[in-house]
């Protein structure tokens, strides 16, 4: 077997590049309103009486876009290949000028934000996951413990990416619950609305982690099966060295 066999090829991992566009298209509708720096341009509504609700936002916002892009490139195996020095520098700003930084400032967003008990519990406990899942994969990186390594941060990209999902969940649940909005939510749309976004909040995050650990352990099979497949195949060559 060659080395090149042993790479991933693209399409054993489809979904690479429906994320990276789902991202670059999510970045460039959510992220340039707060460019201007204008808090009447904001799309989250902000607390009245609070004046550094909107730059902590806005800190959040863009922590979070070097997090997601930097995720793109740390999760597509070709750059990891062939760029291995560039991948640890963009893990290291993943963690250092991302995850860390937008997560510590995500708590105090989630606290702070305009929605029901339930979305704000559902943000911070995304958030504080995420920092945690960060600090655990920089531990194992430390201390040269590269699988345990890997698995980590496939956690802590999954809570990343769910932003991005999270938007995918909201068109999802608009389609289900508009209908009844007349009926189970008394003609209150707003309250259809919330429902929403507190549903799509929970899902985002919780189905990426979910699909996370069904990955890790999917790849921790399949290295099972290879080694039991070599020990076999070396078993089966002794008698005949």
């Amino acid at each position: 077997m060659t080395h090149a066999e042993d790479k991933p090829s693209w399409w054993k991992r489809p979904w690479i590049a429906p994320l990276m566009f789902l991202t670059v298209a999510f970045l460039a509708f959510a992220v340039p309103p707060y460019l201007s720096f204008d808090p009447a341009q904001a799309r989250l509504p902000l607390r009245e009486g609070f004046g550094w609700h909107f730059p902590v936002l806005v800190a959040h916002i863009l922590f979070g876009t070097v997090a997601l892009v930097t995720c793109c490139f740390q999760i597509w195996p070709w750059f990891r290949d062939r760029h291995p020095k560039a991948h640890r520098v963009m893990g290291r700003i993943y963690l250092l000028g991302g995850v860390f930084p937008a997560g510590l400032l995500g708590i105090v967003v989630s606290v702070t934000a305009m929605q029901g008990v339930s979305g704000r519990v559902g943000n911070t406990m995304l958030a504080l996951l995420w920092l945690a899942t960060g600090v655990a994969g920089l531990r194992m990186a430390m201390q040269r413990r590269i699988a345990e390594h890997r698995r980590w941060m496939i956690r802590s990209f999954a809570l990343t990416t769910s932003i991005v999902v999270n938007r995918l969940w909201i068109v999802l649940w608009i389609v289900i619950l508009a209908p009844l909005t007349e009926t189970y939510y008394g003609g209150d749309e707003s309250a259809m609305i919330q429902a929403v976004a507190e549903t799509s909040i929970w899902l985002s995050w919780v189905v990426n982690l979910l699909f996370a650990e069904w990955w890790i352990e999917r790849s921790r099979g399949a290295r099972r099966r290879q080694r039991a497949n070599a020990r076999l195949a070396t078993a089966e060559a002794g008698p005949h060295a």
